[in-house]
């Protein structure tokens, strides 16, 4: 009997400590909160972990991303989703975002493109284009997509998305490719597009690619490529209109920012230019390219382009505008406003001979014509060439406007500063002086150069604070 008894307290104790220890470990499991500001809250919250995500940077959770926003999907009609990426490295291949959602993620957080192209799955190439930019009449996806959206907010916590674009670039260099490389983020024929406090590393081709979108936002975002790396142009807002480019910081390997819209008779027929676009307080570093470039795959249109407070440093030129025959379409009322730029081969260049095509089905007589150009208020030092700007003998570049620019140049220098060809336009308050075809112009106390008007967009976003918390 005392045998039994002892027996019975012994499993009592037992009981005891396995349930002192599992509040231990219940106390011991992970939580985060989380705030930021957005347009919108939502109405549930997961985490990529509760899907079977596992952040070791060697399990590949592209299944879980998706399970995870096939989910979350269910609640774009009552307030959204958001997939919470908490602390790892977790590695996926492509996926797809839903309408009404948000993805959010930790500052220990990264999301790692997977080597395999098989998780890269091929999709059609982009109609304005025809073509894939690498070639073949297909392309593969990127690694954050999203078709046919509403409202879509991509942020976090200065989190990581790193495309390990490496093998891509040397299957690039090596002409190994098939098909073009994937982008970082594509959204296509979506509205209301959020993207801020991220870093983005190594992607394979361009960063962030709106297209045929509306209604952009792009803040805080910090973008890095190795200088040598091939393509991986920053921000391509691609026939889009009404985005805001903020507060970012972008090294390339290409253009900091570029705007296009469609290549030759596939642009000129699918008719979507890009427009009313602001760029305000990016900095720059692209020693083989643009901070800013307008093209060359601009045959839908772009106009009503507004930059101001940019920086550019250690780069080729700070404003490129690219264009040729068979673009079609046109170039007009870019302003550029407040910029500096330190150790640039060109401040300025235009060319109108920037011939790479799709295919030979091209219309040469397609001439684009390129207008209303204003660049004010530039300071520029130890620069090579002022400027290089050629246009087309056909359809010379006309109404360009340079009002108190200040150029330092090289003291190594061996170029003229100016070199214009097929241009006109005028100046007033440029050091060195401009070439000829730039008329030196009086103020008589007016401005010069045409102020452009405030862009007026369709909803000037409202954010607010949101706020979260998980467990693990």
């Amino acid at each position: 009997m005392e045998s039994s008894r002892t027996q019975g307290f012994q499993v009592l104790l037992l009981l005891g400590c396995l349930l002192f220890l599992g509040v231990k470990v219940e106390s011991r499991r992970k939580s985060w909160s989380w705030s930021y500001d957005a347009p919108s809250c939502r109405a549930q919250s997961v985490t990529i972990a509760e899907y079977g995500g596992v952040g070791d940077g060697n399990t590949v959770n592209t299944k879980a991303f998706q399970k995870a926003i096939d989910y979350l999907s269910g609640f774009s009609e009552n307030g959204g989703g958001q997939l919470y990426i908490p602390p790892g490295k977790w590695l996926t291949g492509s996926f797809n975002l839903t309408s009404h959602f948000t993805l959010y993620l930790h500052k220990d957080a990264v999301i790692l493109g997977s080597e395999d192209p098989e998780e890269w799955p091929l999709i059609p190439t982009l109609p304005s284009y025809g073509i894939g930019r690498d070639g073949g009449n297909l392309r593969y996806s990127s690694l954050i997509n999203g078709y046919n959206l509403t409202d879509v907010v991509i942020t976090g916590d200065n989190g990581t998305v790193d495309g390990q674009g490496a093998i891509w670039w040397e299957k690039f260099h090596k002409k190994k490719l098939k098909y073009t490389r994937g982008y970082m983020v594509e959204l296509m024929h979506s509205k209301d597009i959020v993207i801020s406090n991220l870093t983005f590393l190594n992607s394979p081709n361009w960063n962030l690619h709106p297209v045929y979108s509306s209604n952009i936002l792009i803040q805080h975002v910090t973008i890095l490529a190795p200088l040598t790396s091939p393509n991986t142009d920053g921000i391509d807002p691609d026939s889009c209109s009404y985005v805001r480019i903020e507060d970012c910081y972008v090294e390339s390997g290409d253009d900091i920012v570029a705007i296009k819209s469609g290549w030759d008779e596939y642009g000129i027929a699918y008719g979507m230019p890009s427009q009313h676009i602001v760029i305000r307080r990016v900095v720059g570093v692209s020693p083989t390219s643009a901070i800013i470039a307008l093209g060359s795959e601009m045959s839908g249109g772009i106009q009503d382009v507004q930059a101001e407070d940019i920086q550019a440093i250690n780069s080729e030129t700070g404003v490129r505008i690219k264009t040729s025959p068979g673009r079609g379409n046109y170039v007009r009322d870019i302003y550029v406003n407040r910029m500096t730029m330190v150790n640039m081969k060109w401040a300025f260049t235009m060319t109108g001979s920037y011939g790479a095509h799709p295919d030979n089905k091209y219309d040469p007589n397609a001439i684009p014509v390129v207008e209303r150009i204003s660049y004010s208020n530039v300071i520029a030092t130890n620069v090579s060439t002022a400027g290089k700007l050629d246009g087309i003998q056909k359809a010379p570049f006309k109404d360009i406007c340079l009002t108190n620019v200040t150029i330092s140049m090289a003291p190594k220098s061996k170029h003229p500063p100016w070199n214009c060809t097929n241009i006109q336009g005028v100046s007033h308050s440029v050091s060195p002086e401009p070439c000829n075809l730039l008329q030196e112009q009086p103020s008589g106390g007016e401005p010069i150069c045409p102020r452009p008007r405030e862009i007026d967009f369709p909803e000037q976003t409202n954010f607010r604070k949101c706020s979260y918390s998980s467990r693990q």
